[in-house]
């Protein structure tokens, strides 16, 4: 079955980075992280607790003891990745130890790699520990090791994930989430708060606000208010607001809330800045995935949000090629999608995933149909991509340095983008003294497809 390659894939976490050195005998454990951001936050969690034992951590297979595999499985396509990552893995060290979404189908792991030395499921550190302390013990240096230790990074080190919750309540035919993270399970609103603020004092300047459902953020809990803050997703982004740095909001599933949140981006508190993933737009089809079936209403949504923060930023997903999924529906999503002119598009080609209740619908479509679909629907994404962009050239724009390298081109995000994931913006000229995790202002003298160009506003 042809499935979507990475780079076709919009649930991709930053590559993870890794850069420590380590002292002669230290126990070192290396880190494969796969999947989306959230499964980057559960390995940057690992690390952590790994790193406050003694444990050194390898950016390679030759320095590690062992090496830990985080892995995916919300797509077959994930899960052939995850494989082969353990695959590769196991030849290249030998000593591997299994974590992550796929975890939760051991049997399924062990079937392809029976030689792992263990398998656990998603977000179960104390399991990932134990394993880890049976094939490579311990042994800290008590003068340095156990110093208080500041959390391990996969990311650069001016932005930060922070994740807000765990599981979804969502029961959508095409996702086994909940099968493996189970239902919404959020952290609470001080603690969340605390650790943005630890976050911004050690130099993060744009703070992702991460978890299945975003805007569901403390229904589980009521809403409760602790030690000052409150747990809903209005107040927690006025809370994240106040700290001084950038804050993006992603998984944010468009309920009548959300539109409390609008007002605060429009004000600056918040970047204005939403990540929500429609997944299509004909009535029909939604209710066969067992989404809300209001793509009308959605339009009105979006002409509210624009009508309040003009410069909103719209992202989001979509499937195309769901069983039953029509010509005429595909249209329908073609016209709305026409109509919603959002900014930064990713799509699926739709695959059945072992446990989806999707696999058993009738009419699945041919995969040659699904990719024409997906073509002509990122043919149209493109053309407004490209023509929103276009719309920006002479503008002033603020952005954050991501990269500057060995020839003094910078690599920036506008408050459009998020990392990986959508655009950049270029600085080739007068970009020698900028540094990574700064926020200048940029005259846009060039735009593309994807991406932009500019120079510094006072350069």
């Amino acid at each position: 079955m042809p499935q979507n390659p990475p780079d076709l894939r919009p649930d991709l976490a930053p590559r993870a980075r890794l850069a420590e050195p380590r002292r002669p005998g230290q126990p070192t454990i290396g880190m494969v992280s796969l999947g989306c951001p959230k499964a980057l936050v559960d390995s940057e969690r690992i690390l952590t607790r790994l790193r406050a034992e003694g444990y050194a951590i390898s950016p390679d297979y030759d320095g590690a003891d062992a090496v830990i595999v985080n892995t995916c499985g919300f797509l077959d396509s994930a899960k052939a990745e995850s494989l082969e990552a353990i695959g590769e893995a196991l030849n290249e060290n030998g000593r591997v130890i299994v974590t992550g979404c796929l975890g939760a189908e051991p049997d399924y792991i062990t079937g392809a790699h029976p030689t792992v030395l263990a398998v656990t499921g998603p977000h179960q550190y104390e399991q990932v520990l134990d394993a880890v302390h049976a094939a490579v013990p311990p042994d800290p240096d008590p003068f340095i090791d156990l110093l208080p230790a500041a959390g391990v990074s996969l990311t650069p080190r001016h932005y930060s994930y922070l994740k807000i919750s765990e599981g979804c309540n969502h029961h959508c035919r095409f996702c086994i989430i909940p099968d493996m993270r189970g239902r919404l399970v959020s952290r609470p609103a001080h603690a969340v708060v605390r650790e943005a603020e630890k976050l911004v004092e050690a130099g993060v300047r744009e703070l992702l606000v991460i978890s299945q459902d975003t805007s569901a953020y403390g229904v589980d809990m009521k809403h409760a208010a602790e030690k000052g803050h409150r747990a809903h997703i209005t107040d927690l982004a006025r809370d994240l607001g106040g700290l001084g740095a950038w804050v993006r909001l992603h998984y944010v599933y468009p309920y009548p809330h959300v539109r409390e949140l609008i007002p605060l981006m429009a004000e600056g508190l918040i970047l204005p800045y939403l990540d929500i993933p429609f997944q299509h737009a004909h009535p029909d089809t939604l209710k066969r995935m067992a989404r809300p079936a209001a793509a009308a209403k959605t339009l009105d949504e979006i002409a509210a949000w624009r009508a309040v923060c003009p410069d909103i930023a719209l992202r989001s997903t979509f499937i195309v090629g769901f069983p039953g999924e029509t010509e005429a529906e595909f249209q329908t999503l073609l016209d709305w999608l026409d109509e919603a002119q959002l900014d930064r598009v990713g799509c699926f080609q739709y695959e059945d995933v072992a446990g989806a209740r999707a696999n058993a619908l009738p009419d699945h479509v041919p995969d040659a149909v699904k990719q024409d679909r997906w073509d002509r629907f990122m043919e149209k994404a493109q053309a407004i991509s490209e023509t929103k962009l276009a719309a920006k050239v002479g503008r002033q724009l603020e952005v954050i340095v991501d990269e500057v390298d060995a020839d003094g081109i910078a690599t920036c995000r506008t408050k459009a983008d998020a990392p990986e994931i959508d655009g950049c913006l270029f600085i080739d000229e007068g970009a020698e003294g900028l540094r990574p995790g700064e926020i200048v202002t940029v005259e846009v003298d060039e735009a593309g497809e994807y991406d932009l160009w500019g120079k510094p506003a006072d350069a």
